[in-house]
């Protein structure tokens, strides 16, 4: 009798993250990842933000991997770009209000990047990104906008959340639902069936 593959490290504390994975019945318990991002971007200037978003998934699984041997870890990140410029999650009210302002009428790229590792070693990685074209945001929508948003939103790169309020920033969205969630879910499921984590 075959033993029931141990369950798959989520080198993450992010809710959306573990609510997409436990919605599609995936097996998993969450492990927080110390790894300085702030560091790691200063160390990738000029790097695109598809490219950040892998490097930075990839340093979390890593970083909880060589702790657990043999489990299969999953790193995740997501990372947002308007017009060049790479925005992390805002630190401050003021700050989220200043990224709304600047996301106004302008394209957002966010890439999501999902990386698993076995004993250090990368066994698959992917990155999406989606397009959300930002409509024209007035101040006293940003204003009433963070006042029922804030301080959920300061853990959200972008300033919203998609599955609330966040939809009224947009006017219209290209990719996929769960890219703009933080994770290539429809990918990393098949590379999880490929690892013998789910039945194929």
């Amino acid at each position: 009798m075959t033993a029931s593959p141990q369950p798959l490290v989520l080198a993450s504390q992010s809710a959306s993250r573990k609510a997409m994975l436990e919605a599609a019945g995936v097996p998993f318990e969450a492990r927080a990842a110390s790894v300085d991002e702030a560091e790691l971007k200063r160390e990738l200037i000029g790097v695109s933000g598809a490219d950040v978003a892998t490097i930075l998934a990839e340093a979390k699984a890593i970083c909880v991997s060589l702790a657990l041997p043999a489990r299969l870890v999953l790193g995740g990140d997501s990372l947002v770009e308007v017009a060049g410029r790479q925005f992390d999650k805002p630190v401050s009210r003021a700050n989220a209000a200043e990224h709304l302002a600047f996301f106004s009428g302008q394209t957002m790229a966010l890439s999501s990047a999902a990386v698993l590792v076995r004993d250090g070693v990368v066994v698959w990685r992917h990155v999406e990104t989606a397009r959300l074209k930002v409509r024209q945001l007035s101040p006293s929508f940003i204003d009433s906008y963070l006042d029922s948003e804030w301080p959920a939103v300061a853990a959200c790169v972008g300033v919203f959340r998609i599955e609330a309020r966040g939809v009224q920033l947009f006017d219209a969205i290209e990719g996929s639902h769960f890219t703009v969630l933080g994770m290539p879910l429809l990918a990393l499921l098949g590379a999880l069936r490929n690892c013998g984590v789910l039945p194929a």
